[in-house]
This record gives C-alpha cells, sequence and structure tokens, in this order.
C-alpha cells in the first residue's frame, strides 16, 4: 500500500528529498510545508501552507491526511522540539528528537559531548563572560583561534580570526553586544585546524550507521574560495580528499560514537547526523555536528542515491536499518553550481525574471533544484531569496560533471545572477577517484 509523507522545508535540500522520495513506488503523495514552486511542480508533490511554529496544529493535520512518515529538513524545527511533539501522536519522524538535535544547536554541548566519547576534535573553551574568553585568548597557545557563538545562528556567527586581536572583537560583538541574541550567549574558541573540509553523512536508527559517500561544500562566494561565507555555492561528490582508510576512521571514530553516546546519554538519535570534518595532517578531526541533511551536499548525494529513499527513512524510524542494503551509483560523480541572487551573500534581489530553465531541464542527467524561487506576473518564475537554484549534473567522472554543471549554469540566467565557475576544483588538483 503506498503511503503519504510530509517534508518540512522549502529550499534546496527539501527539493531534492521531495524529488527522490517521488521516485518510490512505495510513495504515493507527498506534502511540503512550506514548499515552493519547484518542489510542488512534481506531479506527486503538494506545497502546503502550515505554520512550522504550530506543532499540535500540524499533528492534527498530519493524521486528518494520514501522513505515514513526517521528514523535517531544516534544524530550527528539530531544535524546537518538533519529533517530540508530533511521535505522541503516533506519527513516525525522520529526524532527532530536541535532546538529540543539540549536537548540532548547542556547540558548547557538543563539544564537551565530543570530549567525553573520545570522538577527535580541536582544543576548545567555552564562556558566558567576555573578559575571561579575552584573557583566555591572549594567553593562548594555539597558533590560530576560531570563535564561535554557541548556538543557532542560521549558518553565521562563526569567526575565524587572523589575529588575537580580531578573536577579542569577536567576543565582544558575540558576547557583549548580542549580535546573534540568545544563540551567542555561551561563546567557545578553540583552535584553527588546516586540512581539507570533507562533508560526512550518514543516515543512523540509533544503533546502526549507514554513512554516504563524502562530498565537500563550497562556502566562498567567488572563485578560488574568495570573498565571504555563504550557506554554501556548491558541492561534489564523491570527494576524493579523504581516502578510504580514513572515511574508516571516521564511521568508526566520530559517527558509531557519537550515536553510541547519545545512546548512553538516553537519547535515541534517528535520522542524519552529519559530521563536518577537516582532513588534517594528523588525520580527520571533526569540526562540527549537524543534525540534518547539509544543503547543497544533499542535492548532489540525492542524485548518486541508488535505494529507495523512503524504505531508508522508514528502517531508520523502525529501528531496522541494518537489515536495509544502502547502495550508490559509484560510476558516476555528481556536481552542483548554485546560481544566487545580485548581492549575496550580504543581500538578496528579489522578483528577477528567470530565463533559460526549461532548456537546461531537457539536458541528460542534469537536475535544477529550487532554493529561493517563486512565481511573478504571466506565469514567469522570478528570484525570491540569496541562493535561488542549484543545477546538478550527473556523469561518470567529476571532471565531466563539472563541466555539464557550470555550462547548464551558464544558460540559465537573470539580471545579477552569480555563480562558482569551478566547483569541485579541489578535487581536480587530487590524482584520487575518478576526478580525471
Amino acid at each position: 500500500m503506498s503511503k503519504n509523507v510530509l517534508v518540512i522545508g522549502s529550499g534546496g535540500r527539501e527539493h531534492a528529498l521531495c524529488w527522490k522520495l517521488s521516485n518510490s513506488p512505495l510513495v504515493k503523495h507527498i506534502f511540503c510545508a512550506p514548499g515552493s514552486v519547484g518542489i510542488s511542480s512534481n506531479i506527486k508533490v503538494e506545497s502546503v501552507d502550515l505554520s512550522l511554529k504550530d506543532f499540535p496544529a500540524i499533528a492534527t493535520w498530519c493524521k486528518e491526511k494520514d501522513i505515514d512518515l513526517v521528514v523535517v529538513g531544516p534544524e530550527d524545527p528539530l531544535a524546537n522540539g518538533i519529533v517530540d511533539a508530533l511521535i505522541p501522536h503516533g506519527i513516525k519522524c525522520f529526524g532527532p528528537t530536541k535532546a538529540g538535535a543539540q549536537i548540532e544547536a548547542n556547540k558548547d554541548w557538543a563539544k564537551k559531548f565530543m570530549t567525553k566519547y573520545q570522538i577527535p576534535t580541536a582544543r576548545y573553551q567555552s564562556f558566558s563572560d567576555a573578559n575571561a574568553a579575552k584573557e583566555f585568548i591572549k594567553n593562548a597557545s594555539y597558533p590560530a583561534l576560531v570563535v564561535k557563538a554557541s548556538g543557532l545562528a542560521a549558518g553565521k556567527g562563526v569567526v575565524v580570526a587572523s589575529s588575537k586581536e580580531e578573536a577579542c572583537a569577536a567576543v565582544d560583538e558575540i558576547l557583549t553586544d548580542a549580535k546573534y541574541g540568545v544563540a551567542g550567549q555561551t561563546v567557545v574558541v578553540e583552535e584553527l585546524l588546516e586540512g581539507d573540509e570533507v562533508s560526512v553523512l550518514a543516515f543512523t536508527d540509533g544503533e546502526t550507521v549507514a554513512m554516504m559517500p563524502p562530498a565537500q561544500d563550497h562556502k566562498r562566494i567567488g572563485d578560488g574560495d574568495t570573498g565571504p561565507n555563504t550557506g554554501g555555492m556548491g558541492a561534489y561528490c564523491p570527494c576524493p580528499l579523504i581516502t578510504p582508510e580514513q572515511l574508516a576512521d571516521v564511521k568508526e571514530q566520530v559517527l558509531q560514537r557519537a550515536v553510541d553516546g547519545l545512546k548512553a546519554e538516553g537519547i535515541k538519535y534517528v535520522g542524519v547526523l552529519y559530521a563536518g570534518m577537516m582532513v588534517t595532517k594528523s588525520g580527520p578531526m571533526t569540526l562540527e555536528f549537524n543534525c540534518r541533511f547539509g544543503d547543497p551536499e544533499t542535492q548532489v548525494l540525492m542524485m548518486l542515491l541508488e535505494s529507495d529513499l523512503y524504505t531508508i527513512m522508514r528502517a531508520c524510524v523502525d529501528g531496522t536499518l541494518k537489515q536495509v542494503q544502502v547502495k550508490w551509483e559509484t560510476e558516476n560523480c555528481a556536481v552542483g553550481v548554485v546560481i544566487a541572487s545580485k548581492g549575496y551573500p550580504e543581500t538578496s534581489t528579489k522578483g528577477c525574471v528567470i530565463s533559460g530553465l526549461s532548456q537546461v531541464q531537457t539536458r541528460p542527467n542534469v537536475v535544477v533544484f529550487h532554493s529561493g524561487v517563486a512565481r511573478g506576473a504571466n506565469d514567469s518564475l522570478v528570484t525570491a531569496g540569496g541562493r535561488v537554484l542549484l543545477v546538478a549534473a550527473k556523469r561518470g567522472s567529476l571532471r565531466t560533471a563539472a563541466s555539464v554543471a557550470t555550462s547548464a549554469a551558464a544558460a540559465i540566467d537573470f539580471p545579477g545572477a552569480q555563480y562558482r565557475k569551478d566547483i569541485a576544483h579541489k578535487a581536480f588538483s587530487n590524482s584520487l577517484a575518478h576526478a580525471e
């Protein structure tokens, strides 16, 4: 019997999840709240207007619509306890409880957790007093420092300091000036790790860990990793900058240790556990954990997932992940290029008409995922956010996939459109995997 699924969210990540779930013969209909124009262009998917703050109303709606599974995309509803609110009504949720979501929502808690369960991570100290933090910074033996607001600051609140003065200024900004509100009531000051950053995500049912292929996100706005940080300008998968041996260590020493540690703390963690890793000279180190799928990593990962996503998610919820074989396309690579609006990341430009989409969408193994797109006049599609679209391409080599994704991005146009032309560039200087 085919099922109804509710996906929470409206971005490119949720578009990719809805797209993949719609391919399952086990899924009859997908609702997405609040969804988007692009998400609901799929015949199986319908956008619904539900308040993501009113959990009791969502529970009632799920019962009325006979929802078999709720898939939570963004971190905010998870950190606010949406899963805790739905489970007592008998509603199955793919995503951790509020206690599990702390691993992302509270960096201070996460660092203490990593230390307790011997998960490799940078040395650090946490502070709620600005003077104590600045005193620590002045005397710190670390060659370079990172200052982070402990709470959820919408992907912001992290300062990689080029000097101790800059680190102290960041402390004042977060603790004294309360730039990030309650998210910045505690700061984490840690040593800066050097190496290649790699995203390693895994499905888990609270016991078993099924690791996804490693991906790499590109945070900076400009080619050559220049300019300010963004929510992510593109991603590729698999990433050859981490070896199979290092990946095996990450699975055992980071992901499995975390899931076992959470269980030891009385937390059954269900959903995706995302480890942001730095591949240093002394091996992979954990920068942070996220309690959900990454964006833009999800878009390229879903291009390569061979197994049925609904089956995997239900197995996580039902505690039967060990019995499911999660298969990935090993002969292909995927590259995703984000097209952002004028002024991003400082501002975003809305209402610009997008052209070239229909031509790109007919290209083989190219999928366009919508992040910030709305319906304009005369049925046109217009920009409605900072990151507008992600163009993903799947090919037999990373170099070809990158070339196809970049040329597809070039074929889509709107005033002020900006995108990077070097997504996956780091992989090409590395001889591993099928980068050639």
